[in-house]
Protein backbone atom coordinates (compact mmCIF):
# COMPACT_ATOMS: atom_id res chain seq x y z
CA UNK A 1 0.00 0.00 0.00
CA UNK A 2 1.25 3.15 -1.03
CA UNK A 3 2.43 6.09 1.47
CA UNK A 4 -0.04 9.48 1.44
CA UNK A 5 2.11 12.08 -0.24
CA UNK A 6 2.63 13.97 3.19
CA UNK A 7 4.17 11.12 4.51
CA UNK A 8 6.42 10.22 1.53
CA UNK A 9 10.36 12.01 2.23
CA UNK A 10 11.37 14.49 0.11
CA UNK A 11 13.94 12.71 -1.89
CA UNK A 12 12.88 9.14 -1.96
CA UNK A 13 12.89 6.93 -4.86
CA UNK A 14 11.21 3.97 -5.82
CA UNK A 15 11.43 1.65 -9.13
CA UNK A 16 8.12 2.21 -11.58
CA UNK A 17 7.12 -1.17 -12.51
CA UNK A 18 4.66 0.04 -15.16
CA UNK A 19 7.42 2.32 -16.86
CA UNK A 20 10.32 -0.01 -15.50
CA UNK A 21 11.96 3.41 -14.51
CA UNK A 22 13.79 4.71 -11.44
CA UNK A 23 11.53 7.74 -10.08
CA UNK A 24 12.15 9.96 -7.26
CA UNK A 25 9.59 12.47 -4.77
CA UNK A 26 10.32 15.94 -5.45
CA UNK A 27 7.95 17.22 -2.81
CA UNK A 28 4.91 17.26 -4.77
CA UNK A 29 4.94 14.29 -7.58
CA UNK A 30 6.83 11.47 -8.58
CA UNK A 31 9.89 12.50 -11.37
CA UNK A 32 11.21 10.24 -13.62
CA UNK A 33 15.58 9.92 -13.30
CA UNK A 34 16.43 11.11 -16.86
CA UNK A 35 19.86 9.43 -18.54
CA UNK A 36 22.09 12.01 -20.11
CA UNK A 37 24.59 11.08 -22.18
CA UNK A 38 26.04 14.32 -23.99
CA UNK A 39 27.82 13.54 -27.52
CA UNK A 40 31.44 14.77 -27.21
CA UNK A 41 33.79 13.28 -29.14
CA UNK A 42 32.76 9.87 -27.74
CA UNK A 43 30.52 10.43 -24.49
CA UNK A 44 30.89 12.31 -21.06
CA UNK A 45 34.29 13.94 -19.98
CA UNK A 46 35.73 14.33 -16.96
CA UNK A 47 38.09 17.47 -15.77
CA UNK A 48 41.05 17.39 -13.18
CA UNK A 49 41.70 20.79 -12.21
CA UNK A 50 44.84 22.41 -10.43
CA UNK A 51 47.21 20.65 -9.19
CA UNK A 52 49.93 20.26 -6.30
CA UNK A 53 53.15 17.90 -6.70
CA UNK A 54 56.73 19.00 -7.81
CA UNK A 55 54.75 22.32 -7.91
CA UNK A 56 51.47 24.30 -7.70
CA UNK A 57 49.73 24.30 -11.37
CA UNK A 58 46.72 26.27 -12.92
CA UNK A 59 46.54 23.06 -15.60
CA UNK A 60 43.24 21.31 -16.66
CA UNK A 61 43.24 18.64 -18.15
CA UNK A 62 40.43 15.97 -19.54
CA UNK A 63 39.61 12.71 -20.42
CA UNK A 64 36.70 10.80 -22.39
CA UNK A 65 35.35 8.61 -19.91
CA UNK A 66 34.18 5.61 -21.89
CA UNK A 67 37.64 5.57 -23.61
CA UNK A 68 40.85 4.94 -22.15
CA UNK A 69 43.55 7.14 -23.20
CA UNK A 70 45.97 9.63 -21.48
CA UNK A 71 44.61 13.29 -20.38
CA UNK A 72 44.47 15.87 -22.73
CA UNK A 73 45.35 19.51 -21.90
CA UNK A 74 42.15 21.78 -21.95
CA UNK A 75 43.63 25.10 -20.95
CA UNK A 76 44.14 26.98 -17.52
CA UNK A 77 42.61 28.18 -14.24
CA UNK A 78 43.33 32.15 -13.52
CA UNK A 79 45.68 31.22 -11.03
CA UNK A 80 47.93 28.26 -9.98
CA UNK A 81 45.87 26.52 -7.52
CA UNK A 82 45.96 23.24 -5.46
CA UNK A 83 42.99 22.18 -2.95
CA UNK A 84 40.16 23.30 -4.88
CA UNK A 85 37.01 21.87 -5.03
CA UNK A 86 34.76 21.51 -8.05
CA UNK A 87 31.36 20.33 -9.12
CA UNK A 88 29.25 20.14 -12.49
CA UNK A 89 26.13 20.98 -14.34
CA UNK A 90 25.61 19.40 -17.85
CA UNK A 91 27.41 22.26 -19.85
CA UNK A 92 30.21 24.08 -16.92
CA UNK A 93 33.00 22.64 -14.71
CA UNK A 94 33.62 24.74 -11.69
CA UNK A 95 36.61 24.97 -9.08
CA UNK A 96 36.64 27.02 -6.06
CA UNK A 97 38.75 27.70 -3.20
CA UNK A 98 41.95 25.94 -2.69
CA UNK A 99 45.38 27.74 -2.17
CA UNK A 100 47.59 29.13 -4.48
CA UNK A 101 49.90 29.58 -2.11
CA UNK A 102 47.38 31.31 0.01
CA UNK A 103 44.08 30.85 0.80
CA UNK A 104 41.33 31.25 -2.12
CA UNK A 105 37.93 32.31 -2.52
CA UNK A 106 37.71 32.78 -6.22
CA UNK A 107 34.71 30.49 -8.09
CA UNK A 108 35.61 30.07 -11.91
CA UNK A 109 34.20 27.63 -14.69
CA UNK A 110 34.84 25.96 -18.02
CA UNK A 111 32.50 24.95 -20.42
CA UNK A 112 32.39 20.87 -21.60
CA UNK A 113 31.82 21.13 -25.06
CA UNK A 114 34.61 23.50 -25.99
CA UNK A 115 38.32 23.84 -24.93
CA UNK A 116 40.12 26.60 -22.95
CA UNK A 117 40.64 29.13 -20.17
CA UNK A 118 38.35 29.33 -17.13
CA UNK A 119 36.27 32.35 -16.65
CA UNK A 120 35.72 34.64 -13.43
CA UNK A 121 32.52 33.39 -11.81
CA UNK A 122 32.27 34.72 -8.21
CA UNK A 123 33.54 34.23 -4.52
CA UNK A 124 33.12 31.86 -1.85
CA UNK A 125 31.32 32.74 1.17
CA UNK A 126 34.85 33.06 2.69
CA UNK A 127 38.76 31.78 1.51
CA UNK A 128 39.94 28.45 2.34
CA UNK A 129 41.16 25.42 1.24
CA UNK A 130 42.11 22.00 1.95
CA UNK A 131 39.08 21.69 -0.39
CA UNK A 132 40.14 18.84 -2.72
CA UNK A 133 36.95 16.40 -3.12
CA UNK A 134 34.76 19.34 -1.26
CA UNK A 135 32.46 19.53 -4.24
CA UNK A 136 29.22 18.07 -5.37
CA UNK A 137 25.77 19.21 -6.90
CA UNK A 138 22.86 18.05 -8.75
CA UNK A 139 21.70 19.51 -12.67
CA UNK A 140 21.07 22.80 -11.07
CA UNK A 141 23.16 23.87 -7.73
CA UNK A 142 26.72 23.58 -6.84
CA UNK A 143 27.76 23.03 -2.88
CA UNK A 144 30.97 23.61 -1.19
CA UNK A 145 31.64 21.58 1.71
CA UNK A 146 33.98 22.43 4.83
CA UNK A 147 37.49 23.45 4.60
CA UNK A 148 40.27 25.49 6.31
CA UNK A 149 40.36 28.53 7.20
CA UNK A 150 43.56 28.99 8.15
CA UNK A 151 44.58 31.24 10.37
CA UNK A 152 43.45 31.44 13.69
CA UNK A 153 43.34 27.58 12.78
CA UNK A 154 39.91 26.14 11.97
CA UNK A 155 37.77 23.51 10.09
CA UNK A 156 34.74 24.19 8.97
CA UNK A 157 31.86 22.87 8.93
CA UNK A 158 29.67 25.56 6.81
CA UNK A 159 28.29 24.62 3.44
CA UNK A 160 28.01 27.16 0.36
CA UNK A 161 26.13 26.75 -2.70
CA UNK A 162 25.69 28.46 -6.27
CA UNK A 163 23.30 28.57 -8.62
CA UNK A 164 25.38 27.11 -11.69
CA UNK A 165 23.73 28.88 -14.33
CA UNK A 166 24.13 32.38 -12.72
CA UNK A 167 27.37 33.74 -12.34
CA UNK A 168 27.74 35.29 -8.70
CA UNK A 169 28.71 34.85 -5.37
CA UNK A 170 27.93 32.02 -3.64
CA UNK A 171 25.65 31.69 -0.63
CA UNK A 172 25.49 30.20 2.90
CA UNK A 173 23.18 26.93 2.43
CA UNK A 174 24.03 25.34 6.32
CA UNK A 175 26.07 23.32 8.01
CA UNK A 176 27.47 19.99 8.44
CA UNK A 177 27.23 18.00 11.25
CA UNK A 178 31.01 17.78 12.09
CA UNK A 179 33.59 20.11 10.87
CA UNK A 180 35.70 18.53 7.42
CA UNK A 181 38.54 18.76 5.82
CA UNK A 182 39.47 17.09 2.48
CA UNK A 183 36.01 15.16 2.63
CA UNK A 184 34.77 13.41 -0.59
CA UNK A 185 31.49 14.84 -1.69
CA UNK A 186 28.58 13.56 -4.18
CA UNK A 187 25.19 13.55 -5.10
CA UNK A 188 22.30 12.34 -6.53
CA UNK A 189 19.77 14.60 -7.95
CA UNK A 190 18.54 15.55 -4.68
CA UNK A 191 20.76 14.28 -2.19
CA UNK A 192 24.28 15.84 -1.43
CA UNK A 193 26.73 13.41 0.83
CA UNK A 194 30.07 13.92 2.39
CA UNK A 195 31.96 11.20 4.13
CA UNK A 196 35.32 10.92 5.42
CA UNK A 197 38.03 13.80 5.64
CA UNK A 198 39.35 14.72 9.02
CA UNK A 199 39.05 17.49 11.71
CA UNK A 200 41.63 19.46 13.51
CA UNK A 201 41.03 18.05 17.21
CA UNK A 202 42.82 15.65 18.48
CA UNK A 203 45.18 16.00 15.52
CA UNK A 204 44.72 16.76 12.05
CA UNK A 205 45.41 13.43 11.15
CA UNK A 206 42.03 12.00 13.10
CA UNK A 207 40.06 10.50 10.37
CA UNK A 208 36.13 10.53 10.69
CA UNK A 209 33.71 7.83 10.10
CA UNK A 210 30.18 8.33 9.05
CA UNK A 211 28.49 10.49 6.80
CA UNK A 212 26.57 13.87 6.35
CA UNK A 213 24.09 14.10 4.12
CA UNK A 214 21.46 17.20 3.20
CA UNK A 215 18.67 17.56 0.62
CA UNK A 216 19.83 19.78 -2.37
CA UNK A 217 16.56 21.74 -3.76
CA UNK A 218 16.38 22.99 0.09
CA UNK A 219 18.83 24.85 2.45
CA UNK A 220 19.44 23.69 5.92
CA UNK A 221 21.89 21.67 7.99
CA UNK A 222 23.02 18.02 7.25
CA UNK A 223 21.97 15.25 8.93
CA UNK A 224 24.04 12.35 9.95
CA UNK A 225 24.38 8.74 8.84
CA UNK A 226 26.84 6.12 10.08
CA UNK A 227 28.12 2.49 9.11
CA UNK A 228 31.34 4.05 6.98
CA UNK A 229 34.77 3.19 7.63
CA UNK A 230 36.96 6.05 8.57
CA UNK A 231 38.98 7.42 5.66
CA UNK A 232 41.42 10.54 5.78
CA UNK A 233 41.78 12.11 2.58
CA UNK A 234 39.75 9.77 0.31
CA UNK A 235 41.42 8.63 -3.23
CA UNK A 236 37.66 8.10 -4.41
CA UNK A 237 34.52 9.94 -3.85
CA UNK A 238 32.03 9.81 -6.88
CA UNK A 239 28.64 8.65 -7.73
CA UNK A 240 26.15 7.65 -10.54
CA UNK A 241 22.36 8.37 -9.44
CA UNK A 242 22.15 5.16 -7.46
CA UNK A 243 25.32 4.40 -6.00
CA UNK A 244 28.28 6.32 -4.27
CA UNK A 245 31.71 5.13 -4.53
CA UNK A 246 34.54 5.18 -2.16
CA UNK A 247 37.74 3.95 -2.21
CA UNK A 248 41.12 4.77 -0.38
CA UNK A 249 42.38 7.01 2.10
CA UNK A 250 43.74 6.53 5.44
CA UNK A 251 43.06 5.42 8.89
CA UNK A 252 46.12 6.29 9.75
CA UNK A 253 48.12 3.22 7.21
CA UNK A 254 47.23 3.88 3.56
CA UNK A 255 43.72 1.59 2.74
CA UNK A 256 43.31 -0.07 -0.82
CA UNK A 257 39.27 -1.28 -0.43
CA UNK A 258 36.39 0.27 -2.58
CA UNK A 259 32.67 0.25 -1.50
CA UNK A 260 29.62 1.58 -2.18
CA UNK A 261 26.32 2.12 -0.33
CA UNK A 262 22.88 2.65 -2.19
CA UNK A 263 22.29 6.82 -2.35
CA UNK A 264 18.48 6.75 -1.43
CA UNK A 265 18.73 4.20 1.75
CA UNK A 266 22.24 5.59 3.20
CA UNK A 267 22.58 2.03 4.83
CA UNK A 268 25.35 -0.19 5.14
CA UNK A 269 28.60 0.12 3.57
CA UNK A 270 29.07 -2.38 0.54
CA UNK A 271 33.05 -3.55 0.29
CA UNK A 272 33.07 -4.32 -4.01
CA UNK A 273 36.74 -4.31 -5.08
CA UNK A 274 40.46 -2.70 -4.28
CA UNK A 275 42.74 -0.80 -6.27
CA UNK A 276 45.64 -1.68 -7.77
CA UNK A 277 49.19 -1.52 -6.20
CA UNK A 278 49.95 0.91 -9.12
CA UNK A 279 47.17 3.22 -7.94
CA UNK A 280 47.59 6.16 -5.57
CA UNK A 281 45.72 6.03 -2.37
CA UNK A 282 44.67 9.41 -1.41
CA UNK A 283 44.83 13.32 -2.82
CA UNK A 284 42.97 12.20 -6.19
CA UNK A 285 41.15 13.85 -8.11
CA UNK A 286 38.09 11.55 -9.00
CA UNK A 287 34.16 11.96 -10.71
CA UNK A 288 32.13 9.16 -12.41
CA UNK A 289 29.81 8.89 -15.04
CA UNK A 290 26.79 6.17 -15.04
CA UNK A 291 29.09 3.30 -15.51
CA UNK A 292 32.11 3.96 -14.29
CA UNK A 293 34.21 5.90 -11.25
CA UNK A 294 37.40 7.44 -12.21
CA UNK A 295 40.22 8.53 -10.18
CA UNK A 296 43.90 10.73 -10.63
CA UNK A 297 46.92 11.29 -9.41
CA UNK A 298 47.25 11.13 -5.45
CA UNK A 299 49.83 9.93 -3.35
CA UNK A 300 51.50 6.88 -2.63
CA UNK A 301 54.16 5.40 -0.72
CA UNK A 302 56.33 4.70 -4.00
CA UNK A 303 54.85 8.14 -4.92
CA UNK A 304 54.95 11.05 -2.03
CA UNK A 305 55.10 14.11 -4.57
CA UNK A 306 52.31 12.49 -6.20
CA UNK A 307 51.98 10.94 -9.48
CA UNK A 308 50.08 10.47 -13.09
CA UNK A 309 48.06 7.14 -13.00
CA UNK A 310 44.64 7.47 -13.91
CA UNK A 311 42.78 4.26 -13.02
CA UNK A 312 38.80 3.52 -13.01
CA UNK A 313 35.92 0.41 -11.99
CA UNK A 314 33.15 -0.44 -12.90
CA UNK A 315 29.92 0.95 -10.29
CA UNK A 316 28.12 -1.84 -11.33
CA UNK A 317 30.19 -4.88 -10.57
CA UNK A 318 33.16 -3.63 -8.85
CA UNK A 319 36.34 -4.98 -8.91
CA UNK A 320 40.05 -4.24 -9.06
CA UNK A 321 40.74 -1.14 -11.02
CA UNK A 322 42.25 -0.89 -14.32
CA UNK A 323 44.90 1.47 -16.08
CA UNK A 324 43.12 4.13 -18.09
CA UNK A 325 46.06 6.22 -18.84
CA UNK A 326 48.45 8.95 -17.54
CA UNK A 327 47.83 12.50 -16.73
CA UNK A 328 49.92 15.24 -18.71
CA UNK A 329 51.77 15.64 -15.60
CA UNK A 330 54.19 12.96 -13.92
CA UNK A 331 53.48 14.01 -10.30
CA UNK A 332 49.74 15.67 -9.61
CA UNK A 333 47.71 15.31 -6.07
CA UNK A 334 45.22 17.77 -4.47
CA UNK A 335 43.80 18.41 -8.45
CA UNK A 336 40.28 19.06 -7.90
CA UNK A 337 37.71 16.74 -10.59
CA UNK A 338 34.22 16.45 -12.15
CA UNK A 339 32.59 15.80 -14.72
CA UNK A 340 28.92 16.10 -17.29
CA UNK A 341 27.69 12.52 -16.74
CA UNK A 342 27.90 12.03 -12.92
CA UNK A 343 24.96 11.00 -10.80
CA UNK A 344 23.55 14.70 -9.34
CA UNK A 345 22.62 15.10 -13.10
CA UNK A 346 19.85 12.47 -12.84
Amino acid sequence: MSLPPSEIPLGAMRFNSDSQKLEYWNGSAWMQIQTFTPNLDGGERGIFMGRNGSSVSRTIQFITIPTTGNATDFGDLTNVRSQLACCSSRTRGFAAGGESPGLDDEIEFVTFSSTGNSTDFGTLVRAKRRMTGAGCSNATRGLFNGGYRGSPSATLKEVDYITMSHAGNAQDFGDLVNEREFPGCFASPTRGVVVGGRTQTPSPTNPLAGGDFYTIPTTGDASRFNNLTERNAQSMYCANSTRGVIGGGTNPTQLDTLAYYTLSSLGEETEFGSLTSGSNYYSNGSFANSTRAVQGGGISPGNPNGSNIIDYVNIATGGTSIDFGDMIDSTNNDSGGCSNGHGGLG
